[in-house]
């Protein structure tokens, strides 16, 4: 299935991009000089589709960088969680092996209820 996947959309996307890079390979300024625009100081010249990919990438980056940091409180809580679960089955399998040596229970008052005179709070009979 990998493989199909790959073949379907992975090369066609790679013949796009070659594409792409083929008809934009002109040369552009990028410049970093707000102040001067005529004589920057800091510019980089390249071919159009360098640009293009190194400012696409670039924004792939921090959107995912950006997304990361907004989960951080579930992944928080899904450690939580987990380590609550990894405690239970803990307390679990010491419970089936008979570790957990005499269980102490709360005797039930005589008659069998739990309400002296066998009625609820509404004092229906139990």
């Amino acid at each position: 299935m990998r493989k199909f996947f790959t073949a379907v959309v992975l090369i066609p996307l790679g013949l796009i991009l070659v594409v792409f890079a083929v008809a934009n390979r002109h040369p552009v300024k990028v410049s970093l000089d707000p102040f001067n625009s005529s004589d920057p100081s800091v510019a980089v010249t390249s071919p159009l589709f360098v640009v293009i990919i190194v400012a696409a990438l670039a924004g792939v980056l921090a959107g995912g960088a950006a997304t990361w940091v907004r989960q951080r409180h579930w992944r928080r809580s899904a450690r939580q969680h987990e380590a609550d679960a990894r405690q239970a089955r803990a307390q679990l399998a010491e419970l089936r092996a008979g570790g957990g040596g005499p269980q102490r229970f709360a005797a039930l008052p005589p008659g069998g209820s739990h309400r002296a005179g066998g009625r609820d709070k509404q004092g229906a009979t139990l």
